[in-house]
């Protein structure tokens, strides 16, 4: 099972890159998954829409091609292939049902989105029921959720971002620059451990949850704490989707105004989406393309943290007796990076319009589940007592203070831009 057994082994962040660009490469030449339906609002709609004979068929096709890449993908890293194919099962049926709860008519009113209920489920299971070891080793955590931010870069295409002019991409760098600088400062005076504070700074200036794992992928950072920081991000977004509109019309905030403050203050796109929708249209537009101009950042800074993490934090004799030599800060770049850039480039500059338009629902669709698979697992990965425990609570300050003064920043920030 070690992966010191394993005679081929390639590193889990170029693994996500082969993986990633293997399923945009199937997407485009061979085969386009179908999108599950999992929309309904009374218990015979369930059965009709989402129980059907042929969305069951698209489900288990959807399981067979998920646990195809994933089997490779653990082969390819080194992990024991008969653990993953044992665990996978499990882990999709628990998403499986997170996509099912978030579905409902009811919980879409409210905008809560599926990863929310895949973390619980996972919390629930893993806090309630004792799970062997061998189960929680084999959790692929990190390569879904890498698989996925890879698959945002598809996305992210920039000609949509220019559409906004360039005073969408002049916010987010100045909120993205001047939150992050914040937060990193107040966590050095709250005291909050060094990990914590980067994945917090990232979480908070740039986009929630992707932010987030980057940076602990740029840091290689603990797990628990990007639980707990994830976990601090969802439950936070979901107050502020629903009452920063409220705000903004309460003031008569400009449309625009409120779409630049909501795309640049709340950390979740799809939060982003859901307060822009209640607004209005132009509040929707604006929103996205702030939201989007952040993430195109994501790379940039992801590469800037492991080089300063390289710089102040590897003991190696190498950086104690001198700078780190360029192959020391490649060696600790989040290659997962890369992928997302260049699937980013890819369909930006060399795929149609009209095939861009025939594939994104499809990769939208295993984007979200690959997030959803990562949060599942990362709840079951997850101790209630690491999240609740007293050391706890200087990191959960420091990020509530350093989200009042995102929204604050971004608000006069948004006006002196957008206000017209």
């Amino acid at each position: 099972m070690s992966s010191q057994t394993k005679q081929f082994n390639i590193h889990e962040d170029w693994t996500v890159v082969i993986l990633g660009f293997l399923i945009i490469g199937i997407s485009l030449f061979i085969f386009l998954p179908q999108v599950p339906v999992f929309s309904w609002s009374s218990t015979s709609d369930l059965f009709t829409n989402v129980f059907d004979s042929k969305n069951l068929i698209i489900l288990f096709i959807q399981f067979v091609y998920l646990i195809s890449i994933g089997t490779l993908g653990a082969f390819l890293i080194g992990k024991s292939v008969k653990y993953f194919l044992f665990t996978f099962p499990i882990v999709y049926i628990l998403t499986l049902i997170a996509l099912i709860l978030a579905g409902n008519s009811a919980i879409k009113s409210i905008n809560l989105e599926a990863v929310i209920f895949s973390l619980l489920i996972g919390l629930i299971i893993g806090n309630f029921f004792k799970l062997p070891e061998w189960l929680r080793s084999a959790l692929s955590t990190e390569v879904f959720v890498k698989i996925g931010l890879v698959l945002l870069g598809t996305s992210v295409i920039f000609s949509d971002i220019l559409k906004a002019g360039s005073l969408g991409l002049i916010q987010a760098l100045v909120v993205v620059l001047s939150v992050w600088y914040f937060a990193f400062w107040l966590c050095r005076k709250l005291k909050v451990d060094d990990e914590l504070t980067m994945m917090i700074s990232s979480a908070v200036s740039i986009c929630g949850v992707s932010a987030a794992i980057a940076t602990s992928g740029a840091i290689k950072g603990d797990s628990k704490k990007l639980s707990y920081v994830i976990s601090i991000v969802l439950v936070t977004a979901i107050p502020m989707m629903i009452f920063m509109p409220i705000i903004a019309k309460y003031f008569n905030f400009p449309e625009e105004v409120t779409g630049a403050w909501l795309g640049g203050s709340i950390d979740t796109s799809g939060a982003v989406v859901a307060s822009g929708t209640l607004v209005g249209e132009t509040a929707l537009k604006i929103s996205t393309i702030v939201k989007f101009s952040q993430n195109v950042l994501l790379g940039l800074a992801a590469f800037a943290i492991s080089v300063y993490w390289t710089y102040t934090h590897n003991k190696s004799a190498e950086v104690v007796e001198s700078k780190p030599t360029l192959k020391v800060i490649w060696e600790r770049f989040p290659k997962f990076v890369i992928g997302f850039i260049l699937a980013s480039l890819l369909f930006s500059f060399f795929i149609t319009s009209e095939v861009r338009d025939s594939v994104k629902d499809s990769l939208k669709n295993l984007q979200g589940i690959w997030f959803a698979l990562a949060f599942t697992s990362i709840g079951l990965e997850t101790n209630f007592k690491d999240l609740l425990s007293n050391n706890s609570r200087k990191p959960l300050y420091a990020f509530l203070i350093a989200q009042l003064f995102n929204v604050i920043v971004t608000l006069i920030i948004a006006y002196l831009l957008f206000g017209k």
